[in-house]
């Protein structure tokens, strides 16, 4: 019997432990550690921080599902891996071994790296729902007292579209309330042109996010580094393509939302050979740790170079669907070391992103998501909106089911021609 941890009980590491459990039977333990017993869709925190979601509408307590599928839930969870000895450090003290390892953590939010940053601080965040729950109250302040607004995403952040989402969605909700005409609102991120969103641009997303801007009256600023910022300003330099300063803005606000830089969880930073520098953990073309083969790594927790130079950092997004093919290669590579095989199994990571506005949106298709791309599509449409709630739907039953990909998933995906994995290619002898 195989003993398989899953770190993270996040969108990678439940799906994670539901594919295990299909691909491996219940002749094999698998436990997943997370903090707290409840899953959380995060795609819909931007919802739940203008009161378009509760919290109980966007989460599923995972205790239940958990001992249907046969799966152990440590809701504590974890204060340090120790990859030398196979084994975990929990929160409470206890230990858990493990035979394999799966590191699917997600970020720590680096809001202290800038002066002011973050909900405990002079800005908000749709990163958490409890973010999004005291953002929303900032949202109410801001309805009753209107003024400046800034949203966008720091210097060194890597996930760039619920910014976009969070502006379109407040502008929506200001709407409803009928105080957009006394809310200037600009729009301040770290990449070098609109729509770059950390993958060097999708099809004419660059075109189609400014003209969302224009038409929406959001003004916007690129290559921005944030400095400070205190309840009533934000000072921000914009850079020139060299890295000096071109020039620096006082920006006025009474409400921002700026998405702030990852880094590595502290259960796994500073573990040489495990993780860079900044606590993402390496991973081969197979998921799996170069120093300790027994460790795998899916999602946000992953470490990927940005996709080319830029006058500000800028990382690069793990969108859901590419974690998803993360998720299925490593279930397959984790079921081959099992049998005494190799892993031979590759991840697409493909991006497939729906974006929503309120009322409309942008979605796109990135085949890979890192360029060059074979699909490189990007559209727009009230369509969008719909899909992103069936979407909310479809997934959230995904999870309360403790079904990792039902067969309507597959034959969509079949039919849009998109793949969780490359083309299994075997580089030992045929067996």
């Amino acid at each position: 019997m195989a003993r398989i941890a899953i770190l993270g009980a996040g969108l990678g590491g439940t799906i994670m432990a539901y594919e295990l459990r299909e691909a491996l039977g219940k002749g094999h333990e698998i436990s997943m550690i997370g903090l707290g017993r409840h899953y959380s869709f995060v795609p819909s925190n931007p919802w739940v921080a203008v009161g378009w979601r509760s919290r109980e509408s966007i989460e599923v307590d995972l205790e239940e599902v958990c001992r249907k599928r046969g799966l152990k839930l440590y809701p504590q969870g974890a204060r340090k891996v120790q990859p030398q000895e196979k084994r975990i450090e929990l929160n409470d003290g206890a230990c858990l071994d493990y035979d394999y390892l799966v590191i699917a953590t997600g970020p720590e939010l680096a809001f202290d790296e800038i002066e002011g940053l973050g909900p405990q601080a002079h800005s908000q965040s749709v990163c958490h729902i409890d973010h999004a729950l005291k953002a929303k109250e900032a949202v109410d302040a801001l309805i009753r007292k209107p003024g400046p607004v800034i949203v966008g995403a720091v210097q060194g952040a890597s996930c760039f579209g619920p910014a976009y989402e969070f502006a379109f969605i407040l502008d929506k909700a200001l709407r409803d309330a009928k105080v957009r005409d006394r809310v200037p609102m600009t729009f301040v991120t770290s990449e070098p042109y609109i729509g770059h969103l950390g993958l060097d641009g999708v099809g004419d997303t660059k075109g189609l996010l400014e003209s969302e801007l224009r038409a929406h009256h959001i003004k916007w600023i690129c290559n921005a580094k944030v400095d400070k910022l205190d309840a009533e300003r934000m000072l921000v330099s914009e850079m020139a393509e060299d890295g000096s300063v071109r020039q620096t803005h006082d920006l006025p606000q009474v409400f921002s939302m700026m998405l702030p830089a990852f880094r590595g969880v502290e259960a796994v930073r500073d573990i040489e050979g495990l993780v860079n520098p900044r606590g993402f953990v390496l991973v081969d073309r197979h998921q799996r740790n170069p120093a300790f083969p027994e460790v795998f790594a899916i999602g946000v927790c992953v470490a990927i170079p940005p996709v080319g130079k830029t006058p500000v950092p800028v990382g690069v997004p793990k969108t859901g669907f590419m974690i998803e093919s993360m998720v299925t290669a490593t279930a397959h590579n984790i079921v081959r070391l099992i049998e005494g095989k190799e892993p031979d199994a590759e991840a697409t990571w493909n991006a497939v992103c729906l974006a929503d506005f309120g009322d409309s949106g942008v979605a796109f298709v990135a085949q890979p998501q890192i360029p060059p791309r074979n699909v490189n599509w990007a559209s727009s449409g009230k369509w969008v909106h719909a899909a992103k709630v069936g979407f909310e739907k479809y997934f959230l039953h995904k999870i309360r089911s403790g079904v990792s990909e039902p067969f309507y998933e597959k034959l969509a995906l079949q039919a849009l021609g998109i793949d969780k994995l490359k083309e299994v290619k075997f580089d030992h002898p045929a067996e």
